[in-house]
Formats: C-alpha cells, structure tokens, sequence
C-alpha cells in the first residue's frame, strides 16, 4: 500500500508557518492514540486533540492513513547500502550506513563492529566519535571479541579473546566524550569486576555470542549486564536440568533483543519469550542487518563473498552471515506472524530500546526534530519521514 498523499506544498507551510497533520493513529513514544494531531512548525512537533484544529485551515491539514510515530530505533546494525562498518570503518562508511538504513524508516540506530583485529575496532570507535549525532548515528556496538569460540557464528575465530585493557581503555575513552555504547561479550570472556567496570562507566554490557551456564549468567547478571544480545542466536539454549544463556535471559528482567526476519528464530519461539517475560516492555527488536539491506544482494566478511538467497545470508558452507530485514519488515512481523498489537510492536522498535540506552527523552513525538517523525502505511508495507518526499507534481510522499 502506498503511503498517503501529502498536499502540495505542505512541507513548505510545516517548515515555516506550520501545518497540521492528522493520522488515522498515533504512537507518541509509548502509546498509540486516535484522534490525535500533530503540528508541525519549523524544528518543533505539537500534538493535540483533532477536533482542536480551527476550521479554514483544511489547505494546510494532511489527513493520511496509517500511524504516525518517532522513527525506528535499531541497536544492531552492521552494515547497509553496500557498507560493512568492518570493511569501511571510517566516518564515511559510518555515515552511509545510516542514511541507508533511513531510507527504511530508521531514525537512528546504533553501527556495529563484529570481531576483528584491534585495529579495526579501534578505527569504527573512532568513526563513531566524529560522527555520533549526524544522520542519526546514536552511538556504537561493539560486538565482540570477547565472546565464546563455540558460540561466535561467523564472527572469526582468530580474533576472539578475553576482555583485556585494550577494549577495556577504548571504552573509557568513548565515555569520556559521552558516546553512547553498548558492548556485546560473553560472561565466560571477563574476569570478576569487569562487567562492573563498565557499566559503572556508563557503558550498556549485553550478553551474548556465550556458551555460558546459567549460574554464570546470573553472576554477569548480578554486576550489572541489562541486555541480551539476540536471544537464542549464538547462546546456549535451554535444557531440563540447565537452562543456559537463554533460559536465564528470559527469566530475568533484562532486556533481550531478537532478529524478527521467521528464518533465524522460529515464530513460535519467538512468541513463547515474549509471552514468557516476567516484566513487560523488556524485548526489543533489532535487524543485526548487514550490507544488502538497500544495497546489493552480495558483500564480502572476512574475506568471503556472503551472498543474499531467497532472503537468508549465506557463506560458501551455507551458514547464516548476519540478516537482511529492515525495521519495518520487523514490526510488520510482530505484528502478523507474532499477533502483537501494533503499540506492542512499535515499544519494541522504538520505547524499549531508547530506554534501555537512556535515551527516552530523544523519541517522544512531543517536540520531535520533524525529520525524524515517521508514517507508517496501514498495512506496514511502507513508510516514510513526513517531511521526506516530493511535494511537487502530484504531491505524493516517496515510497520506501
């Protein structure tokens, strides 16, 4: 379904006297509300009643379909439009990722580095410094290579180690400057204190990417770890008298991530976690996308070509290399293959992870830069940033 039809001239009038826009629903960061209307005036977003806007004003009132809401939020982004941060770990690569990623309907998102030489995780922090707060690059993930050999998927064996000082002064030094960070490793990789060391300097620890038992887990747990990475992905999985990394993590009150793509969890599993959660509001959903996402349909990880077929990634052997999905393809499926209601589903792009970033404040529609406002087609087959578009000619927003 197309997106709706934007009155011509109606972004000029939003970024100058203002104009109105009025969704069928709005998601206002936390909950999704009908009759409900925004202005849009300069940098500034105001929501009020409908019913509220005056009448002989209807030349300047977008009446669209669909939902209305912050743009996605994504934690775990390893490449897109023909970028891997690994392979161009460089301000220029950081920043192509992103707007390709937006193209999608992300208005921020965290680029992420795998396993790799120091140097290469070094080069990605140091993008991120000088990029973070442009096209929407909100921080770094750092995924590995303190994780298990057992567990690593595709990451490369040759790279894993322990936490050491190296990660361990890289960090400190992106805190330092007040970049956000979040830092996947496995509780079996530190040693006692480490995990504490940095969350204490503002660092999100997750845990994943681990063959851990669930007493180690717990104990990750216990020095402050709030997520996980991926769940069932690279974990250990649950068994009777052992419930793993993944059955500790859907016992407790951290947050889980999940790739929402049905080829590398089952739906049905994925709906048991959620049902599963002793605390509301803890999952959230992330792409783990790779450069294919609006890019070509191969690119190259350590030195192999990673080809898309029939939507998985796949290497020379056939194993998974990362996902291609977008954000909206994932709340779509939470939606219709998961029955969450569109609310539920749209916490998990946006609220959840704000929150577990801290950043809640940053995706409140109320007082939102407009640019990062986003509709959502009825159907959630596409979507577009409200002021993105042509509104010459026939007046129509550009489809993704």
């Amino acid at each position: 379904m197309p997106l709706s039809r934007r009155p011509k001239h109606w972004t000029d009038r939003a970024r100058d006297a203002g104009a109105w826009i009025v969704p069928e629903a709005l998601f206002d960061g936390q909950n999704l509300w009908p009759g409900r209307a925004v202005l849009v005036q300069g940098n500034r977003t105001t929501i009020t009643d409908a019913a509220e806007i005056a009448t002989g004003q209807e030349d300047t009132v977008w009446r669209a379909r669909g939902i209305l809401t912050p743009g996605f939020f994504d934690l775990q982004v390893n490449g897109g439009g023909g970028v891997l941060l690994n392979g161009d770990p460089s301000p220029a690569g950081a920043r192509a990722i992103a707007r390709a990623h937006r193209t999608t309907g992300t208005a921020a998102l965290l680029p992420t580095v795998i396993t790799d030489r120091p140097e290469v995780t070094e080069a990605a922090a140091a993008a991120i410094l000088r990029t973070v707060g442009q096209d929407g690059i909100a921080g770094i993930h750092i995924e590995g290579p303190h994780i298990s050999r057992s567990r690593r998927g595709t990451h490369k064996a040759e790279y894993i180690r322990p936490l050491d000082a190296t990660t361990l002064t890289l960090v400190a030094g992106l805190r330092a400057r007040n970049v956000p960070v979040m830092i996947t490793l496995a509780p079996e990789a530190v040693t006692p204190g480490q995990i504490a060391t940095l969350v204490g300097q503002g660092v999100v620890v997750a845990l994943g990417h681990s063959d851990a038992s669930a007493a180690q887990t717990h104990a990750a747990l216990a020095e402050g770890a709030q997520s996980f990475t991926h769940l069932f992905n690279a974990m250990s999985q649950m068994q009777n008298r052992e419930p793993g990394v993944t059955g500790a993590a859907i016992n407790s009150h951290a947050y889980c991530s999940m790739i929402c793509d049905g080829i590398h969890v089952a739906p049905e599993m994925l709906a048991l976690a959620i049902r599963a959660r002793p605390l509301a509001d803890r999952m959230i959903v992330v792409t783990d996308a790779m450069p294919t996402v609006a890019g070509p349909d191969s690119y190259t990880l350590y030195a192999q070509t990673i080809t898309l077929r029939d939507g998985r990634l796949l290497n020379a052997d056939g194993a998974l290399a990362g996902a291609h999905v977008t954000m909206l393809d994932s709340v779509a499926f939470l939606i219709n293959r998961l029955s969450q209601t569109a609310e539920q589903a749209l916490r998990m792009a946006i609220t959840n992870p704000a929150r577990l970033m801290g950043m809640q404040a940053r995706f409140q529609l109320e007082n939102m830069p407009p640019d990062d406002v986003l509709l959502i087609a009825p159907d959630f087959a596409s979507a577009g940033f409200i002021l993105d578009g042509n509104d010459g000619g026939d007046g129509a927003s550009k489809p993704f």
